[in-house]
């Protein structure tokens, strides 16, 4: 097993923080992927157990198609039957060389194989184990969970919505989080291993990281004794902070959050007789009013394009969004200028071979985004170098091939 320290990684490798480590998973899906995929872009050697036949993830349709391609860079992968007692072996001496394993399957599956934590750390004592589960041991906790699911149980559905109407939010937010909630984890168990000299198992799960996000409004109602209202209809805490329709059919998100900003904001877009009313003057009052005081900014603000209001909110340094699309931002110039996208070869589907651009993690280290390595596998595409490095033969590593143990 390599370390941290290893010499023999590429220098590339050796400079970020996790190089030396291997990661193995048996994961689909988002949650477990996303947890390799944080391990991954910071230097982990993270080996991908597929089935023989692929993950599912790489030939999903609609909202699944870009599952694989985003959540599987800078991964090996290994095609394994562990139906097979040739196909098991193999998987229990991969997983017995990491220092990471993790998992998201249901519970009992990893136990019926010998793959669980329990199995595992016998034969490696240092061995930190991430399941990635739907809910932590309790009544729920042989429920099937989907993302939705806890959204709709944890109350962020609730929030997101209209009154009456629960919206699910618009990506996977419990499962990429609680997948980076399983690397934080693995990554603590690391630092305390290397002051102990064990392992441990760690876990995370979609309907705890699902309260986790909505914590601020259950704090609300301790604090205030008044149930936090859905989003769309909240009492918000500031006047300005709103989406505004405007000139053209445009949309734009438009705030003022302090007392300094509406006096800015009245200033910038010659709105003396508001910056003149005493009633308007202090940041509650102006909540306060928000009944008249809205439609009369919706009146006056259509006047002007999108545009025009972006350019005189960017000029005074006041808060503005744009409404725009995903596909949209594969031409946003901030994202583009500072290097948050990155090329890759997609692996699989009708266009399998071609180039694709992949956002990267949003965060630097020493000035530097995190780098896309190698892209997304193919199915199996690492399993003779894997299995040779575990100390298979060539002459076995074409017989477990042959005999469908290992793709």
């Amino acid at each position: 097993m390599t370390t941290p320290t290893d010499s023999s990684a590429p220098p590339a490798e050796r400079s970020l923080p996790l190089a030396g480590l291997r990661v193995v998973e048996f994961t689909h899906m988002v949650m477990g992927p996303t947890c390799g995929m944080v391990l991954a872009d910071l230097g982990a050697e993270v080996i991908k157990v597929e089935p023989v036949e692929g993950d599912r993830t790489r030939h999903l349709l609609g909202a699944g198609a870009g599952f694989f391609p985003m959540f599987n860079r800078n991964k090996k992968s290994i095609a394994i039957d562990l139906r097979s007692p040739a196909g098991l072996e193999v998987a229990i001496r991969l997983a017995s060389s990491a220092d990471v394993v993790a998992q998201n399957f249901k519970p009992g599956v990893m136990a019926k194989y010998g793959l669980d934590y329990a199995a595992l750390s016998r034969l490696n004592d240092r061995l930190v184990y991430v399941n990635h589960t739907g809910f932590l041991p309790g009544p729920y906790e042989h429920r099937t969970a989907l993302d939705e699911v806890v959204q709709m149980m944890g109350g962020l559905a609730y929030m997101t919505g209209r009154p009456g109407d629960p919206l699910r939010a618009g990506t996977s937010v419990n499962d990429i989080m609680g997948g980076m909630f399983g690397a934080i984890g693995a990554m603590a168990a690391l630092m305390q291993r290397a002051r102990t000299g064990r392992g441990q198992e760690v876990d995370s799960a979609l309907f705890e990281n699902n309260v986790f996000l909505v914590g601020q409004h259950m704090m609300q109602y301790a604090v205030t004794g008044q149930p936090a209202a859905p989003m769309p209809d909240r009492i918000s805490s500031w006047a300005v902070y709103d989406v505004f329709s405007v000139k053209d059919g445009g949309q734009i998100f438009l705030a003022a959050v302090s007392d300094a900003q509406w006096r800015t904001f009245c200033a910038a877009m010659g709105y003396g007789d508001l910056l003149a009313d005493p009633a308007l003057a202090l940041n509650n009052d102006r909540v306060r009013a928000r009944a008249t005081l809205l439609p009369e900014l919706r009146r006056r603000l259509a006047e002007h394009t999108a545009d025009e209001l972006a350019a005189v909110f960017e000029r005074h340094g006041l808060p503005f969004a744009p409404i725009l699309r995903p596909e949209q931002l594969f031409d946003d110039p901030h994202l583009n200028a500072t290097g948050g996208l990155a090329e890759i070869t997609l692996p699989d589907g009708e266009r399998a071979g071609k180039s694709a651009r992949v956002t990267l993690m949003p965060l630097r280290l020493d000035g530097e985004r995190l780098p896309v390595r190698t892209d997304p596998p193919r199915l199996g595409e690492h399993t003779r170098e894997l299995l040779e490095g575990l100390g298979y033969a060539p002459g076995a590593v074409d017989a477990l091939r042959e005999a469908g143990a290992v793709v």
